[in-house]
């Protein structure tokens, strides 16, 4: 074994492939556009004297299973104002977002459930697929007639297809209204992770509160909704959102729930701190979208001069194609040593095998921020070879 490993290690070397977790000081002085804390809330004193409180009245942790002793009023609750934010009849609350879709598509699935999936689906997704036993095809990036081609060939009685409202990688959004059209068509249930959606995408009275909230996907049998706590909402955990049948079946079934210990009331108490905010105050979202246009057009120039075009995007996510991994990783820690963290990402984080540099706008970063880390993407991105 110690001698494969070593030989893993020199491949992921020789590819630039390499990765190391960077310590991140409580006060350092990054302009930030790598977290996913798309609405600047995770150190909002809102959150964190939640938390603080919860954890002075339940203690630091749930101390067991959410079957056991592990569910506190703080998690109904926030299972029924998450529900609500979302359009959705029901919630249940998982430990963590990834766990939150390994849990729903490993209930579902099975030998008699064919699962229909994006190829750029999230790893966590992609886990699902494999431990549900369901036979798995993937269809090309959006591509709605591959899709209804893959579900009309379909043997098994059930059908899952699975998307993410907003592409993670991408920063693109799925056609969810199509999707639904095909999903009654072929009687299949859909699956939507707004995992990055959830707190930044849509629109009149439901800015803020997600992609499938104040559509036609809202409510739909047919429509399930895995959500995350981590992103925009500044906390920790996940859930899966849907009918009360499917809410029952999750916590009988569902082994991600039932062998985990539950949410930490502290992290509970803030994800629903921040499921009030995001309702009262919907501007947060709009800064997003507004700190994500900004961020494309002050790089536009350079990437213009290098026959390359970024776009903003439904959300908060901008993707840059880069030549390599190598490039991709050189860039970004340019950028870090100029005092601007970004995101970077290579195989096999990226489905496609193209790596890219991702930025992430948020709603708290100011004018003067952007036109600096802008600055600095500039002058890294002209110097590539």
């Amino acid at each position: 074994m110690t001698h494969w490993l070593q030989r893993q290690a020199a491949v992921r070397d020789r590819g630039g492939l390499v990765r190391r977790p960077l310590p991140r000081a409580a006060d350092e002085q990054f302009i930030d556009l790598a977290s996913n804390d798309y609405l600047g809330l995770s150190a909002d004193p809102r959150l964190t004297d939640a938390a603080a409180a919860a954890a002075s009245r339940w203690g630091s942790g749930a101390t067991s299973s959410r079957l056991v002793a592990g569910t506190t009023q703080l998690h109904l609750d926030l299972e029924q104002e998450l529900a609500s934010l979302a359009g959705m009849e029901t919630a249940l609350v998982f430990s963590s977002g990834y766990l939150a879709n390994i849990g729903v598509i490993t209930a579902l699935g099975g030998p008699g459930t064919l699962i229909v999936a994006d190829e750029q689906c999230h790893a966590s997704m992609i886990d699902g697929f494999r431990l549900s036993r369901s036979r798995m095809e993937s269809f090309t990036h959006n591509d709605l007639e591959e899709a209804s081609r893959l579900l009309a060939d379909r043997t098994e009685p059930r059908a899952l297809i699975a998307v993410e409202s907003l592409y993670s990688v991408l920063g693109d959004e799925a056609p969810l209204v199509d999707l639904l059209a095909l999903a009654e068509q072929h009687d299949a249930v859909l699956l939507v992770d707004e995992a990055h959606s959830l707190g930044v995408t849509g629109t009149g009275d439901f800015q803020g509160r997600g992609s499938v909230a104040g559509t036609a996907l809202a409510g739909h049998p047919n429509v399930i909704v895995t959500a995350t706590l981590s992103k925009a909402l500044g906390s920790q955990g996940g859930a899966v959102l849907g009918s009360p049948l499917l809410r029952e079946h999750l916590i009988n079934r569902a082994r991600s729930f039932i062998f985990d210990t539950g949410l930490a009331p502290a992290s509970a108490a803030a994800a629903l701190a921040a499921v009030r905010i995001v309702r009262d105050e919907p501007w947060r979202a709009g800064t997003v979208h507004s700190n994500a246009a900004a961020l494309a057009a002050g790089l536009a120039p350079a990437l213009a001069a290098l026959g390359a075009t970024v776009f903003p995007t439904a959300g908060a996510v901008q993707s840059i194609a880069m030549p390599s991994a190598e490039s991709a990783l050189a860039a970004a820690e340019a950028a870090r040593a100029a005092g601007v963290r970004i995101g970077c990402f290579r195989p096999p984080s990226v489905p496609d095998g193209v790596s890219r540099l991702r930025l992430t706008a948020r709603a708290t970063q100011t004018p003067r921020e952007i036109d600096d880390s802008c600055a600095v993407l500039r002058s890294i991105l002209e110097e590539l070879p």
